[in-house]
């Protein structure tokens, strides 16, 4: 598809203004490393929750909904909607608690939760692990949506495409740290929303489609509609639906939707100006990523099934494409290449928004970790502050390279994304645990961490033809065991280092009653270690945040269905929830006085050596 000189010039100009951001902040974001990593932790609550929701906006997002919907129906993207819980109870319990912890990188939190070598050794070795290795590959799986999306809608190899993606990104990246990142992140947000609704109003009445009553009463996208999965499909019923509201969503680390908080999302909540920012921005984020933007997606999937009917016309459409780039999830770029002219520039615009957004913040917080969780803490303890950013921008380059080498060998979203929740399987309860339970320590996390990718490394080369929520659930088992047992068995963090922790952030509750009274004993409790537990407040909050948010999801695609009643239900359901729901956030304290700790809450001295 060739572009028109009003197309290319929308890109070139967006392009542009994203450099001239990185460009302008970088004398600020070069300033020290807390500029860089954290922007001075002096961020509003609008601005990070929207970057959170531009972040998780990839251009390999669509294409993923794409992919599970001609394979599952739209029922099918429980296999991300579930994540919802695990995002209210960051909003709700965590985002506070990562606020008062005051590290850089929630890798830092290693140290300030557990004592000894074992915990250094955890943070060093995380520090890779998630800032190289992890990062790479869902740097690589954005890559991969960069490749079908040109590939489709320019014509240009994988090669050329990875290589001026990664270009552009880079520099902005490099040159403005989180700052640059989340003021691009503000305009791509909005590029790339636009983009996404006018693409879909546009091709949802393209001829081949008939408009939306006609796209849904088609027979072959009728079978496609239903939102939850049916009984009569107790397969798809299992793996889409009950498997990970039941179990997914409390037990795999995923990007952005971590148990306990955590990577990016944990990155801007400690930019954050306060606790009461740290918590708006995260209850943003997830209501504008599950309940505001998946349906223009949804609706171009479904069209794509009339246009697009199966891979063989998917092929004939783009011969020049690699055989084995042509999986259900080119659908969604095939799509765009049917727009005009003026909109398909304006879209194109919008997936590169969507692509840089994601690369750029994966990118800063990827280097963050290296830099200050494993080439300061160990190699360049000593390292000025100008060294510190400098060794992030390298960083940064790096990574980057990494990750274009490797989005250059994936197939599909879909593949790219099952890889990732199993690598993660049976971690995500103890990232809940560890803020609520004394007794899990360093030795704990590096059994789980090393269980879950021994079973994620069997499953896929001795069992790959195994359904993949078997493997997640035979990976949470395994995984979960491995942990507790180790748990047991080891030593906890020593009694200096679990007091210090209880006096900074304040978890309370009945798991550290052991900890708070030895405090008191001690005479080095702080008032706030014994007030009363917001816990279970907290939880309801949680649980309707989830009513209110899934019944704004699903009242949106009833309209768009023209089920006018059960849209009507669905929406007085909303609203009540958003009732209740604030009645009872009223009952949690939000906000916490700042700054600093008060002389009661001081650190307590902690030996020089600390050895398990």
């Amino acid at each position: 598809m060739n572009l028109s000189p009003i197309d290319w010039t929308i890109v070139v100009a967006f392009m542009a203004t994203t450099l001239a951001v990185g460009v302008i902040v970088s004398k600020r974001a070069g300033r020290s490393s807390a500029d860089f990593f954290v922007s001075g932790r002096g961020m509003p609550w609008w601005l990070l929750g929207v970057s959170m929701v531009a972040t998780t906006f990839s251009a390999g997002t669509p294409n993923l909904v794409a992919d599970l919907v001609r394979k599952q129906g739209v029922a099918g993207n429980w296999a991300w909607w579930s994540f919802l819980p695990t995002g209210m109870m960051t909003v709700f319990l965590y985002a506070k608690l990562w606020r008062r912890s005051g590290v850089m990188t929630d890798l830092e939190f290693y140290e300030l939760r557990y004592s000894g070598t074992s915990a250094a050794l955890l943070r060093g070795f995380r520090a890779v692990y998630l800032g190289v290795l992890f990062n790479v590959m869902v740097l690589a799986s954005a890559n991969l949506a960069a490749i079908k999306i040109c590939g489709a809608m320019i014509g240009t190899s994988p090669i050329v495409t990875v290589i001026v993606a990664s270009v552009v990104t880079v520099i902005f990246s490099a040159l403005g740290g989180l700052t640059g990142v989340l003021i691009t992140d503000f305009l791509l947000f909005i590029v790339s929303m636009g983009g996404a609704i006018a693409a879909a109003v546009y091709l949802v009445n393209l001829p081949e489609v008939g408009g939306l009553a006609s796209l849904l009463a088609h027979p072959e996208v009728g079978v496609k509609t239903a939102m939850i999965p049916s009984l009569a499909d107790p397969e798809l019923l299992v793996a889409a639906l009950i498997v990970p509201l039941a179990v997914q969503w409390w037990s795999v680390w995923y990007p952005g939707a971590e148990p306990g908080g955590g990577g990016y999302v944990a990155q801007r909540m400690l930019a954050a100006k306060n606790e009461g920012h740290a918590t708006g921005a995260t209850l943003l984020f997830n209501v504008a990523h599950y309940a505001l933007r998946p349906w223009p997606w949804l609706i171009v999937a479904l069209a794509s099934i009339l246009v697009f009917p199966d891979l063989a016309s998917l092929e004939a459409r783009f011969p020049n494409l690699a055989k084995e780039v042509i999986q259900d999830d080119l659908a969604y770029p095939a799509m765009m290449t049917l727009l005009p002219t003026g909109l398909r520039g304006l879209v194109l615009a919008s997936l590169i928004a969507a692509f840089m957004s994601t690369l750029s913040t994966h990118l800063n917080w990827g280097a963050s970790y290296v830099v200050n969780d494993f080439y300061k803490r160990f190699l360049r303890p000593d390292a000025s502050e100008k060294e510190l950013v400098r060794a992030g921008r390298l960083c940064t380059l790096l990574t980057m390279i990494l990750a274009a080498i490797v989005g250059l060998c994936l197939s599909n979203a879909l593949q790219a994304f099952r890889i990732i929740l199993q690598i993660g399987a049976g971690t995500g309860l103890l990232f809940i645990l560890r803020w609520f339970w004394w007794r899990i320590n360093a030795l704990s996390e590096i059994t789980a961490m090393v269980a879950s990718l021994l079973v994620a490394i069997g499953f896929e080369f001795f069992t790959p033809s195994l359904p993949g929520w078997q493997k997640l659930l035979i990976g949470v088992g395994i995984t979960t065991f491995c942990w507790l047992v180790a748990t047991w068995l080891t030593r906890p963090s020593d009694e200096r280092t679990l007091i210090e922790f209880c006096r900074r952030v304040h978890p309370g509750g009945p798991g550290w009653r052991r900890v708070i009274d030895r405090a008191q004993e001690q005479g080095v409790a702080s008032e706030e270690m014994t007030k009363q537990w917001t816990v279970p407040w907290e939880i309801a909050c949680m649980l309707l945040g989830c009513m209110v948010v899934y019944a704004a999801l699903l009242a949106t695609g009833s309209l768009l269905y023209a089920n006018y009643l059960a849209a009507g239900i669905l929406l007085a359901i909303a609203m009540v929830g958003g009732i209740l729901l604030w009645t009872c956030w009223k009952k949690v304290a939000l906000d916490r006085p700042e700054p600093g700790l008060s002389s009661s809450e001081q650190p307590i001295e902690r030996p020089k050596q600390n050895q398990e």
